[in-house]
């Protein structure tokens, strides 16, 4: 299941999406631990899974607090590189910005 979390305002759309069966799969879920704005969270979904969510708490507040990671750019080709989404070995994050 995709769950997807953000909005869009005056000033942008702002989105992390989780693959909710790719991040079943993980047994670490290390994007928690490397997040630097604790925006992730484990829960258990509708399927008796534990999966990573974004927290009630982060989830307005997305432009705000993924702003740190939001320049950075991995190649020079437009490419990001996260630190969530680089350690989600199970490539279950994705971010529309």
């Amino acid at each position: 299941m995709i769950a997807n979390y953000g909005y869009e305002d005056g000033s942008g759309f702002y989105y992390i999406t989780i693959d909710g069966d790719l991040c079943a799969k993980c047994s670490t879920h290390e994007c928690v631990a490397a997040c630097p704005q604790g925006v992730y969270a484990i829960e258990m979904d509708d399927y008796d899974d534990l999966v990573a969510v974004v927290t009630e708490q982060s989830r307005k507040r997305l432009r705000e607090l993924c702003a740190p990671c939001k320049g950075r750019n991995g190649n020079g080709q437009g490419e990001r590189h996260l630190p969530c989404t680089d350690a989600c070995p199970a490539g279950a994050l994705r971010h529309s910005w």
